[in-house]
C-alpha cells in the first residue's frame, strides 16, 4: 500500500488550520476539540499535548484511543471525493476529521456533527 504523503505530516501543523477554518465561520475552537475527541476518544488534555508534539498524523490516528464507531455515518464529499467510499481506513478517517470540519463551518449544529441520536 502507497504511504500517503498527508500521513506524514505532523498533527501540529494541520490542528491549527482545522480549527482557524472554523473559527473565521464562527464556530470556536473548543467545537473543533469536542469533534476531534468525539472521533478519536482523546481527551482534551491528550488532545492539547499532541497538538504541541511531533506526532504524525497518520501515527495520530493510528495511535487514537477509541475510534468511534459513529463515524461510519459520516457521508459526503470532501476534496471532490465521497468519504464513504476511501477504501484506505486510515485516509478515510482523516477526511472524516475533515468532514466533520467542514460541517462545523457550514454551521451545522453539534449534535448533527457528532451523529448524536435524535429524540
Amino acid at each position: 500500500m502507497k504511504e500517503e504523503k498527508v500521513y506524514a505530516m505532523r498533527f501540529a501543523q494541520v490542528y491549527p488550520l482545522l480549527v482557524a477554518k472554523a473559527v473565521r465561520k464562527g464556530r470556536t475552537a473548543a467545537e473543533v476539540n469536542e469533534a476531534i475527541c468525539w472521533l478519536t476518544g482523546y481527551t482534551d488534555e491528550a488532545l492539547a499535548k499532541t497538538a504541541e508534539s511531533d506526532v504524525s498524523l497518520g501515527d495520530f490516528f493510528r495511535g487514537a484511543p477509541a475510534m468511534n464507531p459513529a463515524r461510519m455515518q459520516i457521508k459526503g464529499t470532501i476534496c471532490g471525493v465521497r468519504v464513504e467510499n476511501i477504501e484506505d481506513p486510515l485516509m478515510r478517517d482523516i477526511r472524516c476529521l475533515d468532514k466533520l470540519v467542514d460541517e462545523l463551518a457550514k454551521g451545522k449544529p453539534m449534535d448533527k456533527v457528532l451523529r448524536k441520536a435524535q429524540p
